[in-house]
């Protein structure tokens, strides 16, 4: 199994102890990840305060060091503030800040979104959607400001769907990681990682059978087209997971 790892919420004013050590992990093991850059961050649940004495001076600056290390950068939606109850077409969650709105306002939010990342030296196609959570309309947004690529789904390798090539997470990591074939995500929330998980993230590093690729690699691997079939079961997947995850 080949496995790629994505890091959301990545903002100004982060957790950046935590930050620091889980790439400390990462670059033990020489893994290259995906960061989800917000470009406008709105959401105080993302501001810690007081401010980490680690923070880089500039932000922007060492978001672009980190994309010469070899990372990968995605827009993390636009200003990270869940606007509509609605879970799209991707239900693993009931709220989005994109899923429910109307085209036009997407397409808006979305494209000031890019122009401020470019403004500040970052390029990206790829789009990574706050709680996961995208509609019909989001994808056409996309497609009209740019962007290529999303990074979300489920299956076992990159796959075709509506003009957009989608590189899948985890469904169940635990279940990912003793497959013998195929390539997925793993999805690390920094800010909330606690010693706990980072032992059992390193031991996840440790495991012979899974080889833990860059994210560039992945972005690398053939896409194939995806048949609605096959996308009613992926929603019914992420509906499932939800619903369990409410239960527990």
């Amino acid at each position: 199994m080949k496995v790629a790892v994505r890091l959301d919420d990545i903002t100004p004013d982060m957790d950046w102890e935590r930050f620091f050590k889980f790439k400390e992990l990462l670059d033990q093991y020489q893994v290259k990840p995906l960061i989800g850059v917000v470009p406008d961050n709105r959401d105080d649940n993302l501001i810690k305060e007081p401010k980490s004495d680690k923070a880089p001076q500039n932000f922007w600056t060492y978001i672009k060091v980190l994309e010469k290390e070899g990372w990968t950068v995605a827009m993390h939606g636009y200003r990270h503030v869940y606007t509509t109850s609605a879970g799209g077409v991707f239900p693993l969650n009931n709220f989005s800040e994109f899923a429910g709105l109307t085209y036009e306002k997407q397409k808006e939010m979305l494209s000031e979104g890019k122009s401020m990342l470019e403004e500040r030296g970052i390029e990206t196609d790829i789009f990574m959607a706050p709680a996961h959570s995208y509609d019909k309309n989001t994808l056409k947004a996309l497609k009209e400001t740019g962007f290529q690529k999303v990074t979300d789904g489920f299956g076992n390798g990159p796959y075709l769907w509506k003009g957009i090539t989608f590189y899948p997470i985890s469904f169940r990591l635990g279940g990912t990681l003793k497959k013998e074939k195929g390539y997925s995500t793993m999805v690390v929330h920094t800010d909330t990682i606690t010693e706990e998980d980072m032992n059992r993230y390193q031991n996840y590093f440790k495991l012979e059978n899974v080889k833990w690729i860059s994210y560039r690699e992945y972005l690398q691997q053939p896409a194939v087209k995806k048949m609605l079939p096959e996308k009613w079961l992926e929603w019914f997947m992420a509906k499932g997971k939800y619903l369990i995850g409410r239960i527990r």
